[in-house]
């Protein structure tokens, strides 16, 4: 059993990073798209300065490349062959480990019998990149139902993305991405019951030992259900472009700006953010500029401009086809179905 749910967890490590970087892709593209729609960037659910779209969908990208790094270092983790561990002692038959490990495709052997029966680490590590996905599927969904909603306005749900009320005619809810929040949950739970099974046993093996599948396969099948149903929620995102450009079109998102312009021209900073913040307290802020050309002068790397958008896009499209060749997705190996 200790082979086997090795072998699971490199196969369910692969299969998440397949569905990483197939939400990433989507991502990426969607932001190339709306790589020059403006809208308004947020700090405490308060309008703070202009951004992008293509920039907010890249937001969101960025994380779920490193949970594929985490998954990677999951499926790692689990590449070592226990076989040959006996119950906890080996054996005194010249039993070929290495062979049996190079047939599996293991990189490794485990380094210690009693270690190797008991061992789940690598087992946490694919749980906590699971709840590390869920986290950033959470926070997506959580955007677009707020995108959604009549107070933001700033997508419409098609069909495909949406459920209609049992009572409300009129209602279309953003469903799938209320459950990617819902479904964290589970990944969650998953890794505090899987921590709470091995925190106090003793070596070698426990039956207590038993729990660890249960918490584990909720929490994989769970980030695997929750990376094909985002994926489908972003490909189906219809965003209303004169909703987005009038929210972004008030002045006071450029306040930052004026306050840079200060700078520029040999105010401290400090100096400025005074000045221009008394100027909107008492009314009389005037925007050095318009959101599009706010926009442009951000062009910096990591910055919300168009160029800097489409390049990062570009480069994470990349990424992702880097990572879809390099996890070899195979069927599940046969003593894991």
């Amino acid at each position: 059993m200790a082979l086997d749910l090795r072998l699971y967890c490199r196969d369910a490590a692969n299969e998440a990073v397949a569905g990483l970087a197939q939400l990433i892709d989507v991502l990426s593209t969607k932001a190339v798209a709306h790589a020059a729609w403006l809208m308004p960037g947020y700090t405490h659910l308060q309008r703070a300065q202009p951004v992008t779209v293509g920039h907010h969908l890249l937001a969101h990208a960025e994380p779920l490349l490193r949970d594929a790094r985490r998954f990677g270092i999951a499926f790692e983790s689990a590449g070592r062959m226990p076989l040959g561990s006996g119950a906890l002692a080996g054996s005194t038959l010249p039993l070929a480990r290495r062979v049996v490990a190079r047939e599996l495709g293991l990189p490794a052997l485990t380094e210690n019998s009693m270690d190797a029966v008991s061992d789940r680490d690598f087992a946490l590590d694919l749980a906590y990149a699971c709840v590390s996905t869920s986290i950033h599927l959470s926070r997506l969904g959580e955007d677009v139902v707020l995108w959604a909603s009549s107070e933001f306005g700033f997508v419409k749900l098609a069909d495909e993305i949406a459920t209609g009320s049992s009572l409300m005619p009129q209602k279309k809810n953003p469903d799938i991405a209320e459950l990617l929040r819902g479904r964290a949950g589970r990944s969650l739970g998953g890794l505090v019951a899987l921590a709470t099974v091995l925190k106090g046993l003793p070596l070698a093996y426990d039956r207590d030992l038993q729990e660890d599948k249960p918490a584990l396969f909720a929490a994989v099948e769970n980030v695997l259900d929750s990376l094909r149903a985002a994926a489908l929620l972003v490909q189906h995102l219809e965003f209303d472009r004169e909703r987005l450009l009038a929210a972004a079109a008030d002045p006071l998102l450029l306040a930052t700006d004026a306050a840079e312009e200060l700078v520029r021209s040999g105010t401290p900073f400090r100096r400025a953010h005074e000045k221009v913040g008394r100027q909107v307290r008492e009314g009389g802020f005037a925007a050095p500029w318009d959101a599009k050309a706010s926009v442009a002068k951000r062009d910096l790397e990591g910055g919300p401009s168009r160029l800097r958008v489409t390049s990062r896009a570009k480069a994470l499209r990349r990424e992702a086809a880097a990572l879809r060749r390099t996890t070899k997705i195979v069927p599940r190996h046969p003593l894991t179905k």
